[in-house]
């Protein structure tokens, strides 16, 4: 789909659609809405007065114009309630309404700027929302479908913007909206690969991929190199497949002779989990080839930072293993030894998303980082806390944290603080070791976070269980069955927040 912003007015511009707009509640439509109804001697009031048009947000409503207007059609896009609206209004909007379009087979397509006029909301920042909705409203993945149907696409998304004053910030939206929904799809892409085709390896290869696309440095640490480093919990985990674990190593210098601050992102990258020994139940397991989507995220998001060039420091980790039960596999009872040099009992190897973590946590501490933020799909616990509707949250500074659910706010990810109290350690403690890899049923989803505070220590950090939320059920708005990229736009917003501050600081 080709994005762009263009100066006129939408009703002198050939199209097969014109998208305009209407909160819920409008009886007489204003703005660019109302020129439309007007050119249409009143059709779109009419069709409010039938009550055929509510506003109602997800509302696609089309008109045919019979060559009054040069849009073939005009289509109306319910907002919904004005106090409710903002940018993930559009996203969805956006999403659900360009989907609607391309099974009607339509090529070209101009709208307004929804919510840029009455609805006061920032040209960018919407431009910005439409391209993030249309892109990942419209995502697919059929690759390994033979018989997939011929697929229908929109070729033309055309924002229309009378004031040509704004198309500076309109374009610079719309190239923003497309690195972070691109980012957002190769990470939707890369947990929607079946395990096969996905493994530590593939991960690596992907990630050298996005670093020479988006100019990043790349390291990929292989088996001896690990052991090397004393980074038995990963070396755990692997004994069990013979696909060779991978420590991908990303770096981007915004900043190299100025802050001293260096943030790191890490995410969780087992490319297949059955859980080893302590194996799963049949039931569902084939969802496990998601169990990466944490690593995903992170390399993904490190692709769009390298095109987005905040000014800051940043690098990302991923430890990619395959979890699997073969006779060489580490055993419930064993003990190994983390990076950092802490002793961990495995009470249970389905408990193994938190050992490559720990690795990566002693890693980026060693490497100097001044903050981390982990990502990973590790507890179920988390999905019966907080189901399939928000991420939860852990960390050991406040500040952070709530930088973080602020970033997801923005991003219109939902992320809700979890406690991390002195207390649940308790459930951690081992008999053999320092630490045991699980700590019972009762608050799964935290004692797993006091795990990993345990190599995180004394540097910021802050933990995104997304358990819950890196796959969809179903499509709605532009969520779209199957992987999310959950917390990709997260992540993103996180680090160009982070940029901003740094820069009014100086």
């Amino acid at each position: 789909m080709q994005l762009t912003a263009i100066h006129g007015d939408i009703t002198e511009i050939k199209a097969d659609a014109a998208v305009v707009n209407l909160f819920e509640g409008v009886k007489q439509p204003g703005g660019g809405t109302g020129a439309v109804d007007r050119s249409l001697d009143g059709a779109i009031t009419e069709l409010i007065a039938d009550g055929e048009i509510t506003g109602k947000e997800g509302q696609v409503v089309q008109i045919h114009t019979f060559g009054k207007i040069a849009p073939k059609r005009v289509v109306i896009a319910g907002l919904g309630k004005r106090e409710r609206f903002d940018e993930d209004t559009v996203r969805r909007v956006m999403g659900g309404l360009c989907r609607d379009l391309r099974s009607k087979a339509i090529k070209k397509v101009t709208t307004l700027v929804h919510g840029a006029g009455i609805g006061g909301m920032d040209a960018g920042n919407s431009a910005q929302a439409i391209a993030e909705g249309s892109m990942l409203g419209t995502y697919t993945f059929n690759k390994h479908r033979t018989t997939a149907p011929e697929p229908k696409e929109i070729d033309q998304l055309s924002l229309v913007e009378v004031d040509e004053s704004k198309l500076e910030d309109l374009e610079t939206g719309l190239e923003r909206g497309r690195i972070i929904a691109g980012a957002t799809s190769l990470a939707r892409d890369m947990a929607n690969e079946p395990a096969n085709f996905m493994t530590p390896s593939d991960m690596a290869a992907t990630a050298e991929r996005v670093a020479g696309e988006s100019d990043l440095e790349i390291e990929v640490l292989d088996s001896d190199q690990m052991d090397g480093l004393g980074m038995g919990a990963i070396a755990g985990v692997a004994k069990g497949t013979r696909q060779p674990p991978k420590f991908i190593i990303l770096k981007y210098r915004g900043d190299e002779e100025g802050s001293e601050r260096h943030l790191g992102l890490l995410g969780k990258g087992v490319t297949f989990d059955s859980g080893g020994i302590s194996l799963k139940p049949a039931l569902n397991m084939g969802d496990m080839k998601g169990d990466m989507s944490g690593g995903a995220s992170v390399i993904a998001a490190m692709g769009a930072i390298g095109k987005l060039k905040p000014r800051i420091n940043v690098t990302g980790l991923v430890p990619a293993s395959e979890n699997l039960p073969d006779g060489n596999a580490q055993k419930p009872g064993d003990v190994v030894r983390a990076m950092n040099g802490k002793t961990i009992e495995i009470e249970n190897t389905d408990a193994e998303g938190r050992l490559l973590l720990a690795d990566a946590l002693s890693y980026g501490r060693k490497i100097g980082m001044t903050s981390m933020v982990d990502v990973a799909t590790l507890t179920g616990a988390m999905v019966i806390a907080l189901g399939h509707v928000s991420s939860g949250a852990f960390g050991n500074d406040q500040g952070l944290v709530g930088t973080i659910i602020e970033a997801g706010k923005q991003a219109g990810e939902k992320i809700w603080h979890m406690p991390l109290f002195e207390e649940y350690k308790e459930q951690n403690k081992s008999d053999v070791a320092d630490v045991k890899n699980t700590g019972g049923r009762p608050a799964g989803s935290i004692t797993a976070a006091q795990f990993l505070a345990e190599f995180s220590e004394d540097t910021p950090w802050v933990h995104l269980d997304i358990a819950g939320t890196f796959m969809a059920s179903k499509t709605n708005g532009y969520v779209v069955k199957g992987a999310t990229g959950v917390p990709v736009r997260t992540l993103i917003s996180y680090i160009l927040s982070q940029a901003e501050t740094s820069a009014k600081s100086e």
